[in-house]
């Protein structure tokens, strides 16, 4: 017995330490200017597949849907564990909300086929709406699992999932194939592995393998291509006219979300007053704390 998993990722900007020059006149952030990093949460999702394909066999395919310079993660993706990756890249994406986010991966999902469960982070820290996985599902038409916290049992038939609810837990059951979406502190995230990351460190994207051929007239495209397939170190790349997509239904077209109102938020300092490390100085710190009636 063995399970096919499919895990979607996200490469997000580091925003823990965001300031003023990062920020746009509009109040929107410069992604540019903020180095990318792997969603945390989806990282776990992977975590979540590895230890399904360690346990019972299977494979782990990633998925992620981005700019060309996602397959960064993609790679970190391959030097963790995963058996294959795929990035879904087109200019016709871009300025997609999560509607039209979720149509584009189900396509996909749709297109590769052959899973019996998917994986993802319960949602990335540049967006905190935690919707792509469960409009996912929906599109997709199979049950959905979120703030997974544990996988309690797998059968050939169902998995039951252990999740976090206000106020404690619940344990339920749902057939396969399924959506789970994991909680950011559900499991440890394995290193890399020295072995893979030689073995996939030089793994491209067909956008990537298209840049090598743009300065050398002796590349080929369709020979490196081949080239990097033999070697087992070619991410497939899908777009638009390789997923045969509605365009209404993708990027800034398919995405009803709209901004109503942008506010920036400008913490300064305020007032401040020195405590003195000795036990009069500690007791005037109860005093303040007492009178502001943080506790007491």
């Amino acid at each position: 017995m063995s399970f096919n998993s499919i895990v979607l990722v996200k490469q997000v900007p580091d925003t823990a330490n965001i300031s003023g020059q990062v920020m746009k006149d509009d109040g929107t952030v410069n992604r540019a200017l903020l180095p990318a990093i792997f969603n945390h949460e989806d990282r776990i999702a992977l975590e979540f597949a590895l230890q399904v394909r360690d346990n019972y066999g299977g494979t782990v395919t990633v998925i992620t849907m981005g700019p060309p310079r996602a397959s960064d993660v993609l790679r970190e993706c391959l030097f963790m564990g995963a058996d294959e990756a795929y990035l879904i890249s087109d200019r016709k994406f871009a300025g997609a909300d999560t509607l039209a986010t979720s149509y584009v991966l189900s396509e996909a999902i749709k297109k590769m086929g052959n899973f019996d469960i998917i994986f993802g982070g319960r949602q990335a820290i540049d967006g905190d709406t935690a919707q792509v996985g469960p409009q996912t599902a929906e599109k997709l038409n199979i049950p959905q699992v979120t703030y997974a916290m544990s996988i309690e049992g797998l059968n050939k038939d169902s998995i039951t999932i252990k999740r976090k609810i206000e106020g404690g837990y619940e344990v339920l059951q749902a057939k396969l194939p399924v959506l789970v979406t994991v909680l950011k502190d559900a499991a440890f995230p394995r290193p890399f592995k020295a072995k893979r990351v030689m073995a996939y460190k030089n793994a491209k994207t067909l956008l990537e393998l298209e840049k090598l051929v743009e300065g050398n007239s002796l590349l080929y495209i369709d020979q490196l291509k081949d080239e990097y397939i033999q070697k087992h170190i070619y991410i497939k790349t899908l777009t638009m006219d390789d997923l045969q997509l509605e365009v209404e239904r993708c990027g800034v077209a398919g995405s009803p979300t709209k901004v109503h109102k942008v506010e920036s938020v400008v913490l300064g300092a305020g007032t401040h007053e020195m405590i003195e490390p000795n036990k009069d100085g500690l007791n005037l710190l109860i005093d303040k704390l007492m009178e502001d009636h943080i506790f007491g």
